[in-house]
C-alpha cells in the first residue's frame, strides 16, 4: 500500500471531506475490500483510478468519475466502471497505468489530478485481472467526455450525495448465486467490483448512511452483457 511520503503528496493538500477516506485508505487490509484475493500465481496486473471531485462547494458537490464500458466489449460489457485497465510494459507503475487508462478513456488532463495513495490488489475473477484502485483528488478538475466509443460509451461524474442516498442503495443477485451491493445513480446502475469497492470505501471513510440491506434485487438481464461469472 502506498502511504504519504515523498512520492504522494501529503493529505494537508487535501479537502476537509476526502481526509477520512486518506485516513482509511493507510490502514485498510484486503479482506475488508473484498472476499477475491489474488492468487499466488497468475492473473495480468492492472490498476482503476478512485478518482474524487467537486464542483466548488465542498462536500455538498463532491463526486467520483466513473465510466459506462461499451456494451460489446468482450469482459464487463455495459457495465459502469472506474476508468483503468492493464498495466503495460511502459507503465511505471500502477499509479501510471491508472492515469494512462483514464486519459485515454475520458481524455482527463492528469495535470489536475493529485494521487494520494493506493489501495491493497484485489482479483477479478471472471477477467483474470490482479487489480490496484487508485486514489486520487481531482484537484483541478478538466472536461471528460468518450474518447474511443468501442471502449466506452458513456463518462460521469457521479455526486456522492446521490451514491450515499438510501434510497439509491440495494443488492443484486447473479444468476450465478453472487449476491453484492448496488447503487442506481446518474443513470447508472453500478454494480460487481466497482459497486464492492465503492460500497466497502464509503462504510470506511465513515459516510455511509443507514440503508436497507434487505432488499435484493435481480439484475436485470440487460446489465449481465457478456459476462459468465460472478464478481
Amino acid at each position: 500500500m502506498t502511504t504519504p511520503g515523498a512520492d504522494v503528496p501529503a493529505y494537508d493538500d487535501l479537502p476537509d471531506w476526502l481526509r477520512p477516506l486518506a485516513t482509511a485508505a493507510v490502514h485498510v487490509r484486503p479482506e475488508q475490500l473484498s472476499r477475491f484475493l489474488p492468487p499466488d500465481e497468475g492473473g495480468r496486473e492492472s490498476a482503476v483510478l478512485m478518482l474524487f471531485g467537486e464542483d466548488g462547494s465542498g462536500w455538498a458537490g463532491a463526486d467520483v468519475l466513473l465510466i459506462q464500458r461499451a456494451h460489446d466489449m468482450r469482459s464487463h460489457a455495459g457495465q459502469a466502471a472506474f476508468p483503468g485497465g492493464a498495466v503495460d510494459d511502459e507503465d511505471e507503475d500502477v499509479v501510471a497505468a491508472a492515469l494512462r487508462e483514464a486519459v485515454e478513456e475520458t481524455g482527463l488532463d492528469p495535470a489536475g489530478v493529485q494521487v494520494f495513495g493506493t489501495l491493497p490488489a484485489l482479483f477479478l475473477p471472471p477477467s483474470g485481472f490482479v487489480v490496484t484502485p487508485v486514489l486520487a483528488w481531482w484537484r483541478e478538475p478538466s472536461e471528460v467526455s468518450v474518447v474511443d466509443p468501442r471502449e466506452v460509451a458513456s463518462v460521469h461524474r457521479v455526486p456522492l450525495a446521490e451514491l450515499l442516498d438510501p434510497a439509491n442503495r440495494f443488492r443484486v443477485q447473479h444468476p450465478s448465486g453472487y449476491v453484492g451491493a448496488a447503487f442506481d445513480a446518474a443513470g447508472l446502475l453500478v454494480w460487481g467490483f466497482t459497486a464492492g469497492l465503492l460500497d466497502r470505501m464509503l462504510r470506511l471513510a465513515g459516510w455511509e448512511q443507514p440503508w436497507d440491506q434487505s432488499d435484493l434485487r435481480d439484475l436485470p438481464a440487460e446489465a449481465l452483457g457478456r459476462e459468465a461469472g460472478a464478481r
